[in-house]
């Protein structure tokens, strides 16, 4: 019976702490306070750089709630937990807890309690964090983004691409002065396997993009191929060879070329690719699968 007991113990714990390091993997950074509740002045016994240095030291991204955050963090507050740590009262031993806090006030996950007999308030606290910490130190911790913060979860070169394409895109729609608009075309039926048969994609590409748009328009038609990454595609030929990163917009079939003044969209069942110099547009449609 008392072995079934500790094997049943031992299976809860892992579950648990499977669940724990699950909800600590939704979240890409840790706040640490400059001055934890119970002390009276920032950084007191150097208890928050310590906290600060032994998760950066494990894996983590850390900020001083202090410090100037990157811009997602910025903008969403809960990207990040802030770590609180708790003294817990005890009769000439000192011990502390560190939680991990949502930005809700939700403590999401506890530590083990630290704790030491030693008198020396620096070295006690120091201690105690140290101890409390093993709870952290052994997550195998990765950042995963939920679906819904795929979305924020953008560097700052992303932003300005993203930020150049939208005024691509309001070039596309509304520069009547120098671009001609691209004609619709609806009697265009061709199933993927007809598209590429005796010259149909070039054929029907021309019908779609033939119309004088102060650039020569053309056809690639180099078989392509759409691999989803992180927040996009990656295009590689049949070699396979890397051809360029397409990022999401947020808008469908729109997406921006990565480092580069393009985009590429889908129109009438066609794949087009488009720069825009500012002084004139330039077109291809690429035969791309996704």
């Amino acid at each position: 019976m008392t072995r079934l007991l500790y094997v049943f113990i031992c299976v809860i714990s892992s579950q648990i702490q499977l669940t724990a390091q699950a909800s600590l993997n939704d979240y890409k950074y840790i706040i640490v306070p400059k001055q934890f509740d119970f002390l009276n002045a920032q950084d007191q016994y150097q208890t928050s750089s310590l906290t600060k240095f032994l998760f950066n030291k494990h894996g983590y991204t850390v900020f001083f709630d202090d410090d100037d955050l990157p811009q997602d963090l910025s903008e969403n507050r809960c990207l990040g937990l802030k770590s609180d740590i708790k003294k817990i009262k005890g009769f000439l031993i000192t011990k502390l807890q560190i939680d991990l806090v949502d930005c809700k006030g939700n403590v999401v996950i506890s530590s083990a309690i630290g704790e030491t007999k030693v008198k020396e308030y620096q070295k006690a606290y120091q201690i105690a964090i140290r101890e409390a910490f093993v709870t952290y130190q052994f997550f195998d911790y990765k950042y995963v983004p939920s679906i819904s913060a795929k979305s924020i979860d953008t560097n700052t070169s992303n932003l300005d691409e993203i930020a150049r394409l939208k005024m691509e895109v309001e070039a596309l729609k509304g520069n009547k002065g120098n671009v001609v608009p691209i004609p619709e075309v609806k009697a265009l039926e061709l199933n993927e396997s007809s598209k590429t048969k005796n010259g149909d994609l070039n054929q029907a590409a021309k019908g779609l993009l033939g119309v004088e748009v102060l650039a020569s328009t053309s056809v690639k038609e180099d078989m392509l191929y759409a691999q989803p990454i992180t927040n996009g595609f990656q295009i590689v030929d049949t070699q396979p060879k890397k051809v360029m990163i397409l990022l999401d917009t947020g808008t469908p079939d729109v997406f921006i070329v990565k480092g580069e003044d393009s985009i590429v969209y889908k129109k009438e069942g066609f794949w087009v690719y488009a720069v825009n110099s500012g002084e004139n547009l330039q077109l291809s449609v690429l035969n791309l699968k996704f």
